[in-house]
């Protein structure tokens, strides 16, 4: 499982879902997340930041959108490698 460096400033004025799918989406351009692998379950994701599941599963829908994480059925989410298709 990937060790995320995560901040969210709830005094920022940007969604909180925003936050948490840019970093994770420069994570994951920079290299520091690798393709294939897996992301936090926005249950231990959630609490580690301290926001709602909502606000995770509003982040990581954001990424799948942008084809940077795809959902595994009985896996979770993990990294997309370029080229692969999308498993939801």
């Amino acid at each position: 499982m990937a060790k995320l460096n995560i901040k969210v400033n709830r005094k920022s004025g940007e969604l909180l879902s925003t936050q948490v799918s840019n970093q994770l989406a420069e994570q994951i351009s920079s290299g520091r997340l690798s393709p294939g692998e897996a992301l936090p379950s926005e249950r231990a994701l959630g609490e580690q930041l301290g926001v709602s599941r909502n606000v995770l599963r509003s982040a990581y829908s954001r990424l799948v959108e942008q084809k940077l994480v795809e959902t595994v059925s009985g896996i979770g989410r993990r990294v997309r490698a370029a080229g692969t298709s999308q498993n939801t």
